[in-house]
């Protein structure tokens, strides 16, 4: 007789990919009540009668799936979660593309896969093409796909030592089988994912709920006020307006953003005391010493170039500017390395004051690098590039003194020597991620430059990287129909990152 401790609960025992189908079509309610408070009554049907359809539907498939225990968890979670990311956004995509009536089903379904992947990348150059309640709907979508990141970063990727976990990871990354074993002794994905919800969740709507009162404060619409404060946690940069400059928060709201824009530097900012070895300092926590450094250096070299370009037009003197275009850079710098894209109003204005354009390739530079481990932010990952500097730091103190030995504990010994190795496999594989894309985007049609910056925009999950990083704006709008489809799985993989994609497709994952 099976005890009353080891029995799942009905909700532990149904499918993750169920739970999030059902959460997803309940939150189709909230596009339709928005809908209807405009007088959008088209529209608010269409969300009501997905709500009650994906409803049903969830509830059908949760009972004939209810109780099945699969033979291999590890397997099972990534999996499902690929399979989430994926197929999810074919759900989100049927009232978005009845709602919107002129768009296409690829188009809708490559504008969910964009918003669920926290991508931010959207086909509307001009917001006013479609609803109020369809832009909801997009930052509601790349809301909860933030939350979903959040908690899958720690229930499956962090078990499985990859996601960035696997740099502190006392075992090598290829002993998967260890691995894998371990998980299945541990616990059950549902209860993982339960325990870390609980934890999670208040936090992830508390913070929101926080911003969208403090950019109320400060003036926001508060339609405007809650796109942009779910956007900012899901760090996916959907706007309704096009963009955090266009709002009427001004430089205190930019503030109050700035501030959130942290949770995608560190796990550390959200889920201290989740993991026993994450009770250090937040300041001594290596993503975010990282991230200091880049919100510091980046914006007082670009400070210095505008500054070199007012003084030759005679303008260098206007010390107000200067200060505004220094915030400008700080705010736009943060912004993309937590891979949110929103740009500063001073960050354009930076420009007329010096007559300089701003270097989009700099931007590229720090979406690639992306922000903290287990966050909603995307690129290679803070910690990563972290331990390649560690080690690039030791092998130069080696070739002053050859015979030295590497200091600073055995945590720090073991980021430069195999955490460095696998952050370099992963940037390779980052690398040679980027050129697949780049040569199928251009077999479709597309540019070169322009395949490059889709490219990295994409896998960064910086979407709105396509309209500042080239020397003219890029439209998702132009692209071929086939890149859409591209850039689609090319977002999946960004947001799952190439090692879990490798992972899965080892034969020795799916024995027995």
């Amino acid at each position: 007789m099976q005890s009353r401790k080891d029995t799942p609960s009905t909700l532990g025992s149904v499918p993750l990919f169920v739970i999030i189908m059902g959460i997803g079509s309940a939150a189709m309610i909230l596009p339709a009540l928005h809908a209807w408070s405009r007088s959008d009554y088209f529209t608010g049907r269409i969300f009501l009668y997905g709500t009650i359809i994906g409803c049903v539907v969830t509830l059908l498939i949760g009972l004939a799936t209810q109780g099945r225990r699969p033979s291999n968890l590890a397997r099972t979670q990534l999996s499902t979660l690929v399979a989430t990311f994926i197929f999810m956004p074919v759900v989100f995509a049927l009232p978005f593309h009845e709602a919107s009536r002129s768009a296409s089903f690829l188009n809708s379904w490559f504008e969910m896969v964009s918003s669920f992947t926290t991508t931010g990348a959207t086909l509307y150059d001009n917001p006013q093409r479609i609803a109020p309640s369809l832009h909801l709907w997009r930052a509601l979508v790349g809301w909860l796909g933030g939350l979903l990141t959040w908690i899958a970063a720690l229930a499956i990727l962090a078990p499985l030592n990859i996601g960035g976990f696997e740099v502190r990871s006392s075992m090598r990354a290829t002993d998967t089988r260890q691995t894998h074993t371990q998980i299945n002794r541990r616990a059950d994905t549902s209860e993982r994912l339960l325990r870390y919800g609980r934890a999670l969740i208040p936090v992830y709507v508390g913070l929101t709920t926080a911003l969208w009162v403090g950019l109320l404060a400060a003036g926001e619409i508060p339609f405007v006020a809650i796109c942009h404060a779910m956007s900012v946690m899901a760090t996916s940069g959907i706007s309704p307006i096009g963009g955090t400059h266009y709002g009427t928060s001004g430089v205190v709201g930019e503030m109050l953003i700035f501030v959130f824009l942290a949770f995608g530097i560190s796990r550390l900012t959200f889920s201290a005391g989740l993991f026993s070895n994450d009770n250090r300092k937040l300041w001594k926590d290596p993503e975010v010493q990282m991230a200091f450094a880049l919100v510091v250096i980046v914006p007082t070299l670009l400070i210095l170039r505008h500054f070199v370009g007012a003084a030759e037009d005679a303008a260098g003197t206007d010390l107000r500017s200067a200060l505004a275009a220094l915030w400008g850079a700080i705010f736009t710098v943060l912004s993309f390395l937590s891979t949110t894209g929103f740009e500063s109003a001073e960050w354009l204005d930076a420009r007329d004051w010096s007559g300089l354009e701003t270097p989009g390739l700099i931007l590229v530079g720090l979406a690639l690098v992306g922000g903290g481990v287990a966050t909603t932010a995307g690129g290679v990952k803070l910690l990563r590039v972290y331990a390649l500097f560690r080690h690039g730091e030791r092998e130069l103190e080696r070739l002053v003194h050859p015979n030295s030995v590497g200091g600073s504990g055995q945590e720090a010994r073991l980021i430069r020597r195999q955490g460095a190795y696998i952050s370099w496999i992963f940037f390779m594989l980052f690398a040679l991620s980027i050129a697949a894309v780049m040569l199928m985007l251009t077999a479709t049609g597309v540019q070169f430059e322009t395949a490059m910056v889709l490219a990295v925009s994409a896998l960064s999950t910086a979407g709105p990287l396509a309209s500042v990083a080239a020397e003219h704006p890029i439209s998702y709008a132009g692209i071929p129909e086939m890149a859409k489809a591209v850039l689609a799985f090319a977002m999946v993989l960004g947001r799952m990152e190439t090692l879990a994609i490798i992972a899965l497709l080892n034969p020795e994952f799916w024995r027995s």
